[in-house]
Parts: structure tokens; C-alpha cells; sequence
């Protein structure tokens, strides 16, 4: 059996929402989204070692049916940035959690809130969904939100930037 052990990966997604508050000051075009954002989603896996800059921990290990990790509850905190380095200033965090839930390849289901608190956005977005790590890009439900995004949906569309394992 090989366990996936994730030492890093850059997920960008591309936001593409619509709220109630932008009703009041324009006309909403139902078949166009009302606002898209560039994001990208930072998560690193805790390994045993690497305690200073993990961003995310195991909290139930994979079952033994299957190679891909069937059945392992990861929760997280991860930086949230407008580029794809790490080490730039977070404009927001992803916190929630994603399992494996398939057992003859590598998918997740994500279920988390994009909290904002920059200049430029103050609020929450709810987002959850599948990720079918095969596909090239996935969507993901936009739930709902507060403060700027309040009311919110539509749909997260996921593509890895950069992804690095151990097998």
C-alpha cells in the first residue's frame, strides 16, 4: 500500500460569485456571474517534522482498503493568497476540512469557509463540494457567505498550480 504523505500544494481557484448586496447598485444579468477572483489555496500537510509551517494535520489516519487514502479526515488552516507564492501576504484563510473518499483513486471532499479580513474584502464564503483530483479543473459549491460576500453563491473552479508528494 502507498501512503500519499503531501509536503506541499498550490490549488488556484478561480471564484465566480454572486450576492444580493450588488442588486442594489446595479442591474444583476442572471446567465453572468456578478464578480471573479483569482485565489490560491496554500495546504501543508503535517508530516511528524515539519511543525512551524504545517497548515494542515491528519485527525483520523486512511483505512486499509485501497491505495489512495480512502477514509483520511484532514483538517486545516491554510493561507489563502492573490499569487502563487507561499510567502506572500495572505488575504484571507481556508479553514474546514477534506477526506478521501474513493478507493480506486486519489478524490476528495472539501467543506470550509474562506474568511477575509483585508482591505479589500471582509467576510466569509462557504464553499463544498467533491475534488476530483484526476480532472484538470474542478467545481466546487459557493454556499453561501457574510459581510461583502453575504448571501453568496455559484461555484469554486479548483486547478493545481504545483503539487508535491512523497510516495
Amino acid at each position: 500500500m502507498r501512503e500519499l504523505v503531501q509536503k506541499s500544494s498550490c490549488i488556484f481557484f478561480f471564484l465566480v460569485i454572486s450576492w444580493s448586496a450588488l442588486a442594489q447598485t446595479k442591474t444583476i444579468k442572471p446567465n453572468e456571474p456578478c464578480k471573479h477572483i483569482v485565489l490560491y489555496y496554500h495546504d501543508i500537510l503535517f508530516n511528524g517534522t515539519n511543525v512551524a509551517n504545517a497548515t494542515s494535520a491528519k485527525a483520523a489516519n486512511a483505512t486499509k482498503l485501497g491505495d489512495f487514502n480512502f477514509g483520511m479526515l484532514v483538517v486545516f488552516d491554510d493561507p489563502i493568497t492573490e499569487d502563487h507564492h507561499l510567502l506572500s501576504p495572505p488575504i484571507a484563510r481556508a479553514q474546514g476540512f477534506y477526506f478521501y473518499d474513493m478507493k480506486d483513486t486519489y478524490n476528495a471532499w472539501f467543506a470550509y469557509t474562506l474568511l477575509f479580513n483585508s482591505s479589500e474584502h471582509k467576510g466569509t464564503l462557504n464553499i463544498m463540494g467533491a475534488d476530483m483530483m484526476g480532472e484538470e479543473t474542478r467545481d466546487l459549491s459557493v454556499v453561501g457567505g457574510t459581510g461583502d460576500f453575504f448571501m453568496a453563491r455559484g461555484i469554486a473552479t479548483f486547478r493545481t498550480d504545483t503539487f508535491q508528494a512523497l510516495l
